[in-house]
């Protein structure tokens, strides 16, 4: 069965003080199955009460998402920092119960300028996660150079035990919606892609001003013939909404997250 997750990193930002510990209250008012946790570089000297609080509150987090930093670490060629913090976040993912972990292998403005340097990390990466029995899943994030999809087959090509997470929103700022689900996406269903983020997207191509999270409906992405793809492709696993749901003064809307999973589980459903 799909389980249906919403990601902490929309309702625990800065506009809320990024506290951790507002987890627990707001999840008692959510309809989805479990939660993904997102993991901020400013919580790494509080990574033990972190995980002690997170397994206290029973909530289940069959994902975790790593620090977005660990890829630009990478890329700057600072490749021991970063191993450093990916295996801090992997320990955490074990120690919550969480079985994949999701990655932003390229990220920020250096983006995949340094591929070679990037590429070269995978294998030591999945090994890392392997060792805490936790799956590293590799995100087509938005690129600077080339497309999300180009490098995940790469990476794919290199590396087949590799394993990925499919964003929406990403694949749709990049104009790649039809291409992931083409003949030319072919090789990464059915196995390899083992997670799914659900977001929308207003934008056009490559529309740096609308990279907004938004929820289903709130874009112009076809998430009917999105989910009929999905079906054919024969995706069973789960899929995490991103939609950030906190205002200026950190109140979180609670209404539209539940609203995006009463959408999504319909979606799902067909």
């Amino acid at each position: 069965m799909n389980k249906i997750l919403i990601t902490t990193g929309a309702i625990i930002g800065r506009p809320n003080g990024r506290d951790f510990t507002l987890i627990e209250g707001i999840r008692k008012w959510l309809k989805c199955d479990g939660l993904e946790f997102m993991m901020y570089s400013t919580w790494q000297d509080q990574r033990e009460r972190i995980v002690d609080y997170l397994i206290a509150t029973g909530i289940d987090f069959p994902t975790i998402h790593c620090q977005k930093g660990i890829g630009e670490d990478i890329a700057e060629g600072l490749t021991e920092q970063a191993f450093e913090r990916f295996e801090g976040d992997i320990a955490m993912a074990e120690k919550i119960g969480a079985k994949i972990a999701v990655l932003h292998l390229w990220n920020g403005q250096i983006s995949d300028t340094h591929m070679g340097r990037t590429l070269a990390a995978v294998p030591r990466l999945i090994r890392i996660a392997e060792s805490h029995g936790v799956t590293v899943t590799f995100e087509n994030v938005v690129c600077a150079v080339e497309s999300p999809l180009e490098h995940l087959l790469q990476i794919h090509s290199l590396f087949p035990d590799a394993a990925f997470t499919f964003d929406s929103k990403m694949a749709a700022f990049h104009e790649e919606l039809d291409r992931m689900f083409g003949k030319e996406g072919d090789a990464l269903w059915n196995g390899p892609i083992k997670h799914v983020h659900v977001n929308d997207y207003r934008g056009g191509y490559k529309d740096w001003a609308n990279l907004k999270t938004l929820p289903i409906g709130a874009g112009n992405i076809n998430f009917k013939k999105l989910f009929e793809n999905l079906r054919e492709k024969g995706y069973k696993g789960d899929y995490t909404i991103e939609a950030t749901a906190f205002d200026q003064t950190g109140v979180v809307d609670i209404d539209m997250l539940n609203d995006s999973v009463e959408r999504l589980r319909a979606l799902i459903n067909g």
